[in-house]
């Protein structure tokens, strides 16, 4: 079966624009790592790995109603296609890079109808001092409307765009990170090894779309050791895969817990699944210690107190959980702000492009793998992966430059940087945002970007012409929360609404 064809994504984004009601959300099943199944199904049909299953192997079926989205293009675009230029790009543009000034909007893109609706807009008092803009079209990289678009901003949450693609360009969407159970240096110890996974839980009822299973590598470890004749074990545990600070520069908070390589339940100290909360000062021992309480719930007692340890080098597991696919854990991510996840998903980054797991590996690592997809990083600083870092800094231009990235059907492994957005008006940190009858509600898909004096929104949308288009805007010294966040949702509703 050929790739699909970028009309053809224009096509499905028609397609999705339309499906992606009230109706369809309300009635579309349940959650599964942070994304509608409905919504996973219609992501399928952008390419052949688009996200309904990303271990099925299935190819979906062509996406539909191609001849009237194409026929409502300008007659220049299709004379570019059926002249060999299948994206309509410009002489030696590439996908997803802006062509066009400061000044409000890039040449030859027939958006002035867009510019007026979005100048008097980004004008607005509560956007503060400072506002930036970009909207491109996914599918020729076509910028319809900026300003300053490569200015360097605190990007608040919406960096997590940047920290998804970069560990799913590094890894690809189906890699799962192991927690691990290995025979230890001394005699009659086992080690726990954390591998990183953020999902890791220790509830005996795992939370739907969770990972890695305590509950699961205890059971499978206690029917190993009794195989072989063990009823009786010491317990360490090996949290060493990172490096560097534990804790986020901005110290203690809610928001986000110390960042161990073995945390279970992202340490929170009550039954939250998401936001703020307190958390413990001692994830690793904490996680251990719950696994020695499933060790002896199962007949296996534990002589001693965990202890930290290393793994006898080269020891085969006696059992091993694995987390969501990473594909998923993108998802979660995004569609709640998962701040701990985004934290980690930047050290698995760092790993896997032979970084230290730590700040600073992270650091190197995000900005290096972007720049390998071929995105302009200059000016940008990805000093950690959330967003709660007010040293991250990145453009608007980049933002959007990423986001058509992920819809590039050369570029299915990134694909769940899309399918993980909040939903406006229905999921994530969007559910509350551009709901009832607001233009936006159900078509933008957006993340959201919050600190104090930072407002910034960046995302996707299907315009009334069945074109999927990037935006972001980024806002700094804004007054208060509540107006810049409207101000942003009044943008984003106008690209959804305008022609």
């Amino acid at each position: 079966m050929p790739l699909v064809k970028t009309w053809q994504l224009i096509a499905a984004s028609a397609v999705a624009g339309l499906v992606l009601s009230a109706a369809t959300v309300s009635v579309s099943g349940p959650w599964d790592s942070g994304q509608r199944k409905a919504e996973r199904d219609r992501a399928a049909s952008w390419s052949r790995m688009g996200g309904v299953d990303h271990g099925s192997g299935r190819l979906p079926e062509a996406a539909p109603s191609a001849p009237g989205v194409l026929s409502g293009l300008p007659a220049g675009l299709q004379a570019e296609k059926q002249a060999g230029n299948p994206l309509g790009e410009q002489a030696g543009q590439q996908p997803g890079t802006s062509t066009g000034t400061d000044s409000g909007t890039g040449p030859d893109t027939g958006s002035d109808a867009l510019a007026e609706a979005l100048r008097p807009l980004l004008a607005d008092p509560a956007l503060g001092t400072l506002r930036t803009a970009s909207v491109i079209d996914t599918a020729t990289g076509r910028v319809l409307y900026e300003a300053k678009p490569r200015e360097p901003m605190t990007p608040a949450s919406t960096v997590k765009i940047a920290t998804a693609t970069a560990v799913l360009a590094a890894l690809g969407p189906e890699h799962r990170f192991r927690t691990t159970v290995t025979p230890g240096a001394a005699p009659g110890q086992i080690v726990l090894v954390g591998g990183g996974d953020p999902s890791l839980t220790a509830r005996k009822k795992p939370p739907a779309g969770s990972g890695g299973s305590l509950v699961a590598l205890a059971a499978d470890t206690a029917r190993a050791l009794k195989a072989a004749g063990t009823d009786s074990v010491s317990l360490g545990y090996d949290d060493s895969l990172y490096s560097g600070p534990a804790r986020h520069p901005i110290g203690p908070n809610p928001n986000i817990a110390l960042l161990t390589a073995l945390t279970a339940d992202e340490a929170r100290l009550n039954d939250s699944l998401s936001g703020p909360t307190g958390r413990s000062e001692d994830p690793s021992g904490d996680t251990a210690r719950a696994f020695a309480g499933l060790l002896q719930d199962r007949g296996i007692k534990v002589t001693g107190a965990p202890s930290k340890a290393r793994a006898a080098a080269d020891a085969e597991p006696l059992a091993t959980t694995l987390s969501t696919p990473l594909g998923g854990l993108v998802e979660r991510m995004l569609t709640n702000s998962d701040n701990d996840i985004a934290e980690s998903l930047a050290r698995q980054t760092a790993l896997a492009s032979g970084q230290p797991g730590s700040f600073e590996g992270a650091e190197k690592a995000v900005a290096a793998k972007l720049a390998s997809l071929g995105v302009d990083t200059a000016g940008s600083r990805f000093a950690d992966g959330s967003g709660l870092d007010r040293t991250d800094k990145v453009s608007a231009g980049l933002l959007t430059a990423l986001l058509a990235k992920a819809a590039d059907p050369q570029r299915p492994e990134l694909r769940p940087v899309l399918t993980g957005l909040p939903v406006a008006g229905f999921s994530g940190t969007l559910r509350g945002r551009n709901s009832g009858g607001s233009p936006a509600a159900g078509l933008v898909r957006a993340k959201t970007g919050t600190l104090s004096g930072v407002n910034s929104l960046a995302g996707t949308v299907v315009d009334p012409s069945g074109r999927l288009l990037a935006f972001a805007f980024l806002a700094a010294n804004t007054p208060g929360p509540e107006g810049a966040e409207k101000a942003l949702d009044k943008l984003a509703a106008a690209v959804a609404g305008t022609r």
